[in-house]
């Protein structure tokens, strides 16, 4: 049954009526540019073709209740403030909440959810709900929520509702995005640009490899890494590591006496040149020469963030020795997805070899799909 096919199923069984309409919003994959985003810096995701799909419609009753083909229980809930609905309701309630701190009437509705995102994976399964709900939501009430307004409630729904300090890259890329394009965005200003990402064309493809590690998320480390960005960049005076260039980066980094923060500075700092001298190459059509930053971007994450986990390294290094031009972990770290930039006609061959190296180490297993740049979030 396709994902659509189920939320629909799931609304007419849960209310025992249709639903007034199906909302869709995908998950992500950051192609550079990872924490870049809560330090004011500059992204490039695009979306992925996975999607999470919401069933919806009017509430007789003035609550929102939702279900999930994800979940044993479904969640009701009134207004509430952040902390009174956990779980996985909290990210649909956090985006009801969030909409109404904003300022806007939201029309009480029930939802039901399905989804093809994989969780845990690092591709972003949240994003993709609070933005299906939130698509949904602002339609059934008619709500007057600028598209380029719509990923901040969002983040604000994770960040204050659920309690993840997630900057506002997975928001942005769920809502935002186009297909055939990779979203650069600028997370200070939201200025966007739609940089053409059609590899086809190229001969091209992006494997994406789930290392099936566990992916942690909201435990502490993602907050440790934040807090210790927002401490170097006020050791340095400025309002973000974003405003430290590639440049002035070895004075500045002089100037911090901790070891662990210097590198977590070298990381955002390169990082962000790293994401801007890909936007340079894509637009001038030059795709393959961007595989030795997507490389760069992994041994930074690897040595100076220190976000990796064995398993992601080894998928990397399993991809370049088959031929990739260029590999990296893709989220927010600790577990979750690779990709790599490989030859159309490779990517089979560059599965199975990283399937034979997991083998060989006993890990689990991962999964392998080549992925597309897909639209944002829409209305079926």
């Amino acid at each position: 049954m396709s994902i659509p096919s189920a939320a629909t199923a799931a609304f007419l069984e849960a209310y025992a009526t249709e639903p007034a309409g199906l909302w869709a919003a995908p998950g992500r994959v950051n192609l550079i540019g990872e924490h870049t985003d809560y330090n004011d810096g500059f992204v490039l995701p695009f979306a992925l073709p996975q999607r999470t799909v919401a069933a919806a419609g009017p509430a007789p009753d003035g609550r929102w209740s939702v279900c999930s083909t994800l979940a044993p229980d479904p969640v009701s809930f009134g207004v509430t403030t952040p902390g009174d609905v956990t779980g996985w309701g909290a990210y649909v309630a956090g985006v009801v909440w969030a909409l109404k701190d904003a300022g806007f009437e939201v029309p009480p509705a029930r939802i039901a959810i399905a989804s093809d995102v994989p969780l845990g994976s690092g591709l972003s399964s949240s994003a993709a709900l609070e933005s299906a709900v939130l698509t949904a939501l602002v339609d059934l009430g008619g709500l007057d929520v600028a598209l380029e307004r719509r990923p901040a409630i969002a983040q604000r729904a994770e960040n204050v509702y659920v309690g993840a300090p997630t900057g506002i890259l997975d928001q942005s890329a769920s809502i935002r995005c186009q297909e055939g394009r990779a979203l650069f965005l600028d997370c200070r200003t939201y200025q966007v640009e739609q940089i053409p990402f059609d590899l086809t064309a190229e001969g091209l493809a992006i494997l994406v490899i789930n290392s099936n590690a566990p992916h942690r998320h909201v435990d502490g480390e993602y907050g440790e890494r934040r807090k210790s960005c927002e401490a170097a960049a006020a050791t340095l005076g400025v309002a973000a590591l974003r405003d430290v260039s590639t440049d002035s980066l070895p004075q500045a980094l002089e100037r911090l006496d901790d070891d662990v923060m210097r590198r977590r500075a070298r990381h955002i700092v390169t990082e962000n040149q790293r994401v801007l001298d890909t936007v340079s190459l894509l637009r001038s059509g030059r795709v393959r020469e961007i595989g030795p930053l997507l490389t760069a971007s992994h041994a930074s994450m690897r040595d100076d963030f220190e976000i990796t986990v064995d398993q992601v390294d080894v998928a990397v290094e399993a991809s370049l020795a088959a031929g990739a031009y260029g590999a990296r972990m893709t989220g927010g770290g600790f577990g979750g997805c690779v990709l790599a930039l490989v030859d159309a006609e490779r990517a089979d061959a560059t599965a199975a070899a990283v399937d034979a190296a997991y083998r060989k180490r006993d890990f689990t297993a991962p999964t392998s799909w080549v992925a597309t740049a897909g639209p944002g979030a829409a209305r079926l």
